[in-house]
């Protein structure tokens, strides 16, 4: 039988691709100010303006690149689709594999701040587990190969991921993510839990509980006045992007400030800051992931994932991908998270709960703002699940 191959994989933008990149920026066509003189209509103009104009002038996307390059990367073919992962081995030989997988509008520029410290306990204040890591972009995301055909929802990639491990010689791992992440993770854990040894989600999907209608604690109050208030004012593009992917991913692929616009509304409005999202995230930070977007054309296809995963316009129906988990758990509900239930409603669908923390800073992109809070809170988590005997560990 032959064994799939594993290709080394670098990334290598042209210089003609950076150049169409500055002249479509120059030649913007910019709508006229939003009439709130906020953010409620969506991002600011002068806002917008002021970081295109940096994008387009002093921006190196060359120094990107090379963090990217820095880390071992490569491809692999799974259900003739090419996924493009980032695999960094510990260099300690009691290091335990973890799989991290991101979700939109993010991609592995998110982990680039965290792998070194998870790989490498020295890194870190909270000493070991040290891990194998493995960050695999999403089908339709950054560097793997974009899907012709429909399929390709949480479900498959949670298959996926798992032949993923197999063939980089890990038969139990641990799975972590957020956002879409958290949906392939926790499918992971349901589907296959010969082979996850634990999970850990910055973003659970866990529904209230009926039964504890009549007393809401005042921070499950909070949290089901935020995502009311997010259902009423910034669920459009869950909406679009559910129904009709295809239509927005035009102007997504053609317009690089569209597709900075689309992307920097969720940095602006699921990260923790006081008003300037610039608090939580650099320019050159958002830059970096709305790059990765841009020179990989992947703004219609990356959208297809709420096609797929979702297919109706109300949030409540995600509620339907709710999974009952029986691995070992971690949750870390990060405070500007766009869900955060409280322990006793995660515990109605994670039967094994072992660690739930609640950082006190950080948003929806919990590695990208806080990578430090991040590494702690993983290593934190998997200690919790009790990663034992040396054959647990072990790496064929």
């Amino acid at each position: 039988m032959t064994t799939p191959s594993v290709v080394p994989f670098r990334v290598k933008v042209p210089n003609r691709a950076i150049e169409d990149l500055r002249t479509r920026l120059d030649l913007t066509r910019w709508p006229e100010a939003e009439t709130t003189c906020d953010w409620r209509q969506g991002v600011r103009l002068d806002w917008l303006r002021d970081l295109a104009g940096y994008w387009a002038a002093d921006y190196e996307w060359r120094r990107c690149e090379q963090r990217i390059n820095d880390f071992p990367q490569y491809t692999t073919t799974i259900d003739d689709l090419e996924i493009h992962f980032i695999h960094r081995p510990s260099p300690l030989a009691d290091a335990v594999p973890l799989l991290m997988t991101h979700g939109w509008p993010g991609s592995i520029v998110e982990f680039l701040d965290v792998i070194d410290a998870l790989a490498d306990p020295s890194q870190s204040a909270e000493g070991g587990p040290a891990f194998h890591v493995v960050c695999p972009s999403l089908p339709g995301f950054g560097f793997s190969a974009r899907p012709s055909r429909t399929g390709w929802g949480p479900e498959r990639i949670a298959a996926a991921w798992t032949r993923l491990m197999t063939r980089l010689g890990y038969e139990r791992f641990f799975v972590q993510g957020g956002d879409w992440g958290a949906f392939v993770s926790t499918a992971m854990a349901e589907r296959f839990p010969d082979r996850v040894a634990g999970v850990h989600v910055n973003m659970p999907v866990a529904p209230p509980d009926p039964a504890t209608a009549d007393d809401y604690t005042p921070a499950e109050q909070r949290a089901l006045a935020d995502i009311e208030q997010m259902s009423r004012t910034g669920r459009g593009y869950s909406a679009i992007q559910s129904t009709r992917p295809q239509t927005i991913g035009y102007a997504l692929v053609d317009s690089p400030a569209a597709l900075c616009a689309w992307i920097t509304d969720k940095f602006w409005a699921w990260t923790d800051h006081r008003g300037d999202p610039y608090e939580a995230l650099t320019r050159d930070q958002m830059l970096d992931n709305v790059s990765v977007y841009w020179f990989t054309s992947t703004g219609a296809s990356a959208g297809r994932i709420y096609w797929e995963g979702v297919q109706t316009q109300p949030w409540d129906s995600i509620y339907r991908q709710v999974r009952h988990i029986a691995v070992p758990a971690g949750i870390s509900i990060f405070p500007k998270e766009i869900q955060r239930p409280s322990r006793r409603w995660c515990e109605r669908y994670f039967h094994d709960l072992r660690y739930f923390d609640e950082p006190a800073r950080g948003g929806h992109f919990a590695a990208f703002e806080q990578p430090q809070l991040f590494v702690d809170q993983v290593r934190r988590a998997v200690r919790s699940m009790q990663w034992g005997s040396p054959s647990d560990r072990h790496r064929t």
